[in-house]
């Protein structure tokens, strides 16, 4: 096929509001350098990681509040950056010591920038903040991040899982999640939430969910053994009710908040917590008493490892996790699917496509 020189992209011109996400159709294609590959973007699915880079909302660790990037290793994002994690695309074109083979496969993105040989994610980075990513109608990255998935999923539904389940993969794996243990998943109904619900079952252990009212169903539909309502009652005493007063030997805590200290309580004695995000408030009160008492472990997690994400490719073909598309929007529409995004009245993952055919 034939390149063009420019191309559509949806440019983060800086720190604030959705005027900051700038639609343009003039933006010069990437050319792939040596290793890499350059691919036509399909379908790009979207995360709250688009939305708090955005807004500078990660702090710092003497300012809570203070504007700043995803990075605490050190600031790798450069604006403009196209952002965009979860890409699927076709290679096009590849850069010196890429077989020409390759191209015409259909790849779905490993957007993590390990910046090291191990599977350590102590100086992680991602494509869409260190490096530009898929919100765009092509995209250039390392080879060996484009990876074949056999399946006949079309490209919008493989462009849900990446980011989603390779985080909630990564929660699982820090907090051992073993089959026959219980987890309770907050923030249930989102991306990351309800990967988690499916990861949860493919290691034979059972997901209590909690989600916001009206997504009950949806939740034991993806395979939820039971669902607390958010905000309806005393949630310790509606998990104790749910559970039929078994242990909950894990809680995947996506929403912080208010919720923190009453998550503590609900766990057992030597219980796990872990943690990639807090929708609800990043500030939290913690009494450690009740951590050192219970013996408790907590763990932070963000992104994957290689070994995650091979993992995750592994349960997309064997079918053990689905596809939850919430919506579909193109690309020129950014502001219209930010905004819906943000007012989380679905459930699973919003998925951006180029407007082209």
């Amino acid at each position: 096929m034939t390149i063009p020189e420019k191309m559509a992209a949806v440019l983060l011109t800086g720190h604030g509001g959705l005027e900051k996400l700038v639609y343009r159709t003039d933006v010069p294609v990437p050319a792939p350098a040596e290793g890499e590959v350059l691919i036509r973007v399909t379908a790009c699915g979207m995360n709250n990681t688009d939305v708090w880079v955005r807004q500078g909302a990660y702090g710092t660790e003497d300012d809570p509040a203070a504007i700043s990037t995803w990075r605490r290793q050190g600031n790798t994002l450069i604006f403009p950056r196209i952002q965009g994690t979860d890409t699927v695309g076709y290679i096009v074109a590849v850069g010196t010591g890429v077989d020409p083979g390759r191209i015409g496969e259909r790849v779905m993105v490993d957007f993590s920038i390990y910046n090291r040989d191990d599977d350590s994610l102590a100086d992680i980075d991602y494509m869409g903040h260190g490096r530009d990513g898929g919100y765009a109608e092509y995209m250039a990255l390392p080879a060996e991040n484009a990876h074949l998935v056999a399946t006949d999923l079309t490209d919008v539904e493989l462009a849900t899982f990446c980011c989603a389940y390779l985080t909630g993969e990564r929660m699982l794996e820090r907090a051992r999640l073993a089959a026959g243990e219980r987890v309770l998943v907050t923030g249930a109904s989102g991306g990351v939430g309800s990967a988690i619900i499916q990861l949860a079952r493919a290691r034979g252990a059972i997901p209590i969910a909690v989600a916001g009212p009206g997504k009950e169903a949806a939740m034991l539909d993806i395979g939820a053994e039971a669902v607390v309502t958010r905000g309806k009652g005393n949630l310790v005493e509606a998990v104790h009710f749910v559970s039929r007063g078994e242990p909950i030997d894990v809680i995947a805590d996506l929403v912080g908040g208010p919720l923190f200290n009453d998550l503590l309580k609900i766990l057992r004695p030597e219980g796990r917590y872990t943690t990639a995000g807090a929708i609800a408030g990043p500030v939290v009160q913690l009494d450690l008493r009740t951590m050192y008492l219970k013996q408790l472990e907590l763990h932070g997690s963000s992104q994957g490892s290689r070994a995650d994400f091979r993992r995750l490719i592994g349960y997309i073909e064997s079918r053990k996790i689905r596809p939850l598309v919430g919506g579909v929007y193109p690309l020129s529409e950014f502001h219209r699917a930010q905004t819906e995004f943000m007012a989380k009245n679905f459930v699973g993952k919003l998925v951006v496509v180029p407007d082209r055919g």
